[in-house]
């Protein structure tokens, strides 16, 4: 038996998920969850061998949930099932150690399929978008990335500044160069198209 366990923000979605999967002769669904602190802490403690994972949860996202099951459970496999056709999601979940990313429009029998060639040690991975991840490198730096989160967040250059323990002059460069790089005309478009590209 494949021991399974479901994260998802979404009722309805977790319901059929819960009950499509179930219905597998070799899967076991022992736990489920809505948020991804409530997950990590039932993965912790259920050891599943497969999570599969929403990406847009409460508390805790899906990715920063799979780079923590990682981390603290390496032998549970993690499978992203989203609604994030971007390129950019997909390589941040290859980094963060996710075996699978799959799109949750796609027939249940190719999710029951890729949990099983995860289980195995494979990987999953929706084939279209696997093609345009190898085009998809993000141009920003890890501090333009910060930068643009915190400004997203609504904080001054200032408050950035001391948010990372850099000078107001350096928040502004890291702003003028990831403007420069996205093609955008402000800070505001600038973190709407690494958003987008799920670089953010």
């Amino acid at each position: 038996m494949i021991r399974l366990f479901l994260a998802e923000d979404q009722a309805l979605v977790l319901g059929a998920l819960a009950a499509l999967l179930s219905l597998e002769d070799d899967f076991e669904v022992v736990g489920t969850a809505s948020d991804g602190e409530t997950a990590l802490a039932k993965v912790l403690e259920l050891k599943p061998d497969v999570l599969v994972t929403d990406i847009e949860m409460p508390r805790l996202t899906g990715l920063d949930l799979a780079a923590r099951v990682r981390e603290r459970m390496p032998q549970t496999r993690v499978i992203i099932v989203t609604t994030f056709a971007r390129a950019g999601y997909l390589r941040r979940a290859l980094d963060v150690g996710a075996r699978g990313y799959l799109l949750k429009d796609a027939p249940s029998d190719e999710l029951a399929a890729a949990i099983r060639r995860v289980q195995a040690g494979g990987r999953a991975i929706d084939p279209g978008l696997a093609e345009e991840v190898w085009d998809a490198e993000n141009p920003l730096t890890d501090r333009e990335v910060q930068v643009l989160r915190e400004s997203e967040r609504g904080k001054t250059t200032a408050a950035i500044a001391t948010e990372l323990g850099i000078s107001v002059g350096t928040v502004r460069n890291y702003l003028s160069e990831a403007i420069g790089k996205l093609g955008a005309d402000n800070r505001t478009e600038a973190a709407r198209k690494a958003r987008d590209k799920g670089w953010l």
